[in-house]
């Protein structure tokens, strides 16, 4: 019989991470076979009678674990007794929009929604990014959270699906599965800057660099290819990626809430030691440990070569730009 509840509050629920996500979180895949599970779905006005449609889909599933759905486009309401915040919605970027612009406009949204979760959430609140520019929204968020009192080390951006990208190159390069590959760092931005460490990864018990031998590939294919995957694929499907980016979502879920001490990424503010150096309070992407509940931490003594420290600092210099395009709101 589950013997723990949680409530879960997904904003962007209607859209199509959303769509992939809820349902692997209703039916256990992120919380485990004994948590029950309540819904809090948070929408725009007119996306509404989507939500609706995805409510009655949620119901006709009859998942076990699933206690209460309820939709709502109003933020106090979605965000009130959550101890999950994953906040899938955010303004896409579209053409002709300068990424100042952008990041201005998701400004506002997540500084409400900063506002609303530090007021109506679970004391245990923690919240995962998702939408995009994911690392300076979060950076956002968690500022003006941590006006109203909440910890800023309970916010997270997601990486997980640019180090599912790169697993997944790693492995097909080495022929091996998927599975094999392990303790693959992204460091930096979720963008086209940041940094898949393959250097320190490893397949099997072997250095993965070790294994591929392929300097030139590594330097080069491997890391344009996971930076460049979002692009290839709305190219290719006309839309950007959602079921791969909810499959991330449940596997950071699943390394934050049931702990296995194994390295996993997420961007997290920067602290003032052990963060390699980065800014402070910068939510950078790193390597990851949890080996219990409560007990995140970065992975300590990684030692990077020039490249990859030149490669660090190309995003670091990116996140610092953006920090200060949204100054005003940081003030």
């Amino acid at each position: 019989m589950p013997d723990s509840h949680v409530t879960v509050a997904v904003t962007g629920a209607a859209g199509q991470i959303g769509y992939a996500l809820l349902f692997r979180i209703a039916s256990g895949q992120a919380f485990g076979p004994n948590t029950r599970v309540t819904l809090q779905l948070l929408e725009l006005e007119a996306a509404m009678p989507a939500l609706d449609g995805v409510r009655m889909e949620l119901d006709d599933c009859a998942f076990p674990l699933l206690d209460r759905v309820v939709c709502t486009s109003d933020t106090d309401t979605a965000f009130r007794d959550a101890n999950w915040s994953l906040l899938v919605g955010a303004v896409p970027r579209r053409e002709g929009m300068e990424r100042k612009d952008l990041l201005s406009i998701n400004g506002g949204i997540f500084t409400g929604q900063g506002e609303s979760i530090a007021r109506n959430a679970a004391d245990d609140c923690r919240v995962l990014v998702v939408g995009n520019p994911c690392n300076t929204n979060a950076l956002i968020g968690s500022t003006v959270a941590a006006r109203h009192g909440m910890p800023t080390n309970r916010w997270f951006a997601m990486t997980m699906l640019d180090e599912n990208r790169a697993r997944a190159q790693l492995a097909a390069k080495a022929g091996v599965f998927v599975s094999e590959v392990r303790d693959l760092a992204i460091w930096g931005n979720h963008s086209s800057t940041q940094f898949p460490d393959a250097w320190h990864a490893t397949i099997g018990d072997r250095s993965a660099s070790e294994i591929i031998d392929d300097e030139e590939w590594l330097r080069g294919e491997f890391i344009s290819s996971v930076q460049q995957r979002g692009a290839a694929i709305i190219k290719a499907r006309g839309q950007s990626s959602a079921a791969s980016a909810a499959n991330a979502v449940i596997d950071t879920l699943g390394n934050l809430a049931q702990p296995t001490g194994q390295t996993f990424s997420a961007a997290i503010p920067a602290p003032v030691d052990g963060g390699y150096g980065i800014p402070e309070g910068l939510v950078f992407g790193y390597p990851l440990r949890t080996s219990q509940p409560g007990s995140l931490e970065i992975v300590q003594g990684i030692e990077h070569e020039e490249f990859a420290r030149s490669r660090i600092a190309v995003t670091t210099n990116e996140l610092i730009e953006e920090r200060a395009a949204v100054e005003e709101l940081l003030a």
